[in-house]
């Protein structure tokens, strides 16, 4: 007990691998979001396609989601540092032979294509290795709070690096992936300083890889808490997501042009930020699992109030909360995760969790499209936050013993293993 009251006391700064780790995830992840940009414009500048931007995001989205599962297993069989290492030197090499391409322009965007193949590849081993990797990191008492502040430090990316690459690009494209290149290295190298304070245990290698692979898949099949989790998740933003309505929104409802499309996108993660700031220095003690239906209910609402709305500002605070809810439901829902698994099963636990997030992302914008051109841009949204509404009811239902989670920290001794 004095241990666990001792590590809960520790300001996280002070926990010796946390900085470190925090460190290396912002500049891999300002690099990814910098060369998204980059990519992005100078493929639309070879095509002058729309459609092609698609396909940038389809090169990268692909081979991730195959990947993901194998990926899993390998992150619960080697060493999850040297997994790090070694996904993000893979992107690293991306951004080097992007600088190649833009020293030399080719005539079509087959090879842009080739390298983000490679890119998304190297992700599906980033996401699985970096969840399972934190709780290794510092002691179970701070992990909510870790888990809160480094995604809302990871937002200082989502905000700051877009508006960096096309500054960037301004100087050139090889400049940018130059940059791309230098965070990467950086967070390489910061990397080497996290110290892992739990070793944890490792899949035993009999099994056949099959087994191994789906192993996540049935370990979370048996487990209602978990379930209920990863599926609230996925069918929530699944309907509740507007970020695709965003640009019809500006233009044709609020009438804000692209200066105020960029304010709405930035609403969303700013509203993140600081809730993920809040709840990095005051954990969320009782009731968790029934303040995690609350704000997914809150997402709900505002995104409805956004739907409706028709005023600027009141569209921009209803996005504001749903981000700040978004987060304090991300926030219960990766602790609750994270506690529930056992080590030795936390890279193929966290490889469908991200299988399911991608799914709802790229899901949702595509249900938002379609409900768009069936039913017209507001009654789309409109329909998205009632949905979202309806399955928070529906799994609250479903998943008692998740709605009666009281203290986060339970979780951990009622699942043998974790």
């Amino acid at each position: 007990m004095t241990q666990t009251v001792t590590d809960e006391l520790i300001p996280l700064h002070r926990q010796p691998g946390f900085p470190p780790f925090v460190t290396a995830r912002l500049f891999a992840s300002l690099a990814m979001q910098i060369q998204a940009i980059i990519v992005a414009w100078q493929v639309y500048a070879i095509t002058k396609d729309p459609l092609t931007l698609g396909y940038v995001g389809l090169a990268q989205f692909l081979p991730m989601v195959i990947l993901l599962l194998p990926a899993g297993d390998l992150v619960d069989r080697v060493d999850r540092r040297l997994l790090l290492h070694l996904s993000w030197a893979v992107q690293a090499l991306c951004s080097a032979l992007l600088i190649g391409l833009s020293l030399r322009p080719p005539e079509h965007a087959g090879p842009f294509y080739a390298v983000l193949v490679l890119f998304g590849a190297a992700r599906a081993f980033t996401g699985p290795t970096l969840q399972s990797l934190l709780p290794q990191i510092v002691p179970t008492p701070v992990l909510g709070r870790a888990i809160a502040l480094n995604s809302s430090i990871m937002k200082i990316s989502v905000i700051g690096g877009p508006m960096l690459g096309g500054l960037l690009y301004t100087f050139g494209a090889t400049l940018s992936y130059s940059v791309v290149l230098l965070c990467f290295a950086i967070a390489i190298v910061m990397l080497f300083f996290v110290r892992v304070l739990y070793k944890g245990e490792r899949v035993a290698t009999q099994s056949t890889a099959w087994a191994r692979f789906t192993a996540g898949i049935v370990y979370i099949r048996d487990k209602p808490i978990i379930l209920g989790i990863i599926s609230l998740d996925l069918f929530a933003v699944l309907f509740g997501g507007v970020v695709a309505l965003l640009p019809i929104y500006a233009d044709e409802i609020l009438h804000v042009g692209p200066e105020g499309l960029g304010a709405l996108r930035s609403a969303i993660a700013l509203g993140a930020f600081v809730m993920g700031l809040y709840l990095g220095m005051r954990a969320i003690r009782r009731r968790a699992g029934l303040v995690m239906f609350i704000a997914v209910a809150v997402f709900g609402v505002a995104n409805l109030v956004f739907a409706l709305s028709v005023n600027f500002w009141l569209s921009f605070a209803a996005l504001f909360v749903a981000g700040a809810a978004d987060m304090i439901s991300v926030y219960v829902r990766l602790t609750l995760l994270q506690l529930a698994t056992p080590d030795e099963m936390r890279g193929r636990v966290n490889a469908v969790n991200m299988l399911f997030i991608g799914a709802s992302n790229e899901l949702g914008e595509f249900e938002s499209g379609v409900t768009a051109s069936w039913f017209g841009t507001v009654p789309a949204a409109v329909i998205g936050g009632v949905g979202t509404l309806a399955v928070v009811a529906t799994w609250a239902w479903a998943f008692p013993s998740l709605r009666k989670v009281n203290r986060i920290e339970d979780v951990a001794r009622q699942t043998p293993g974790a």
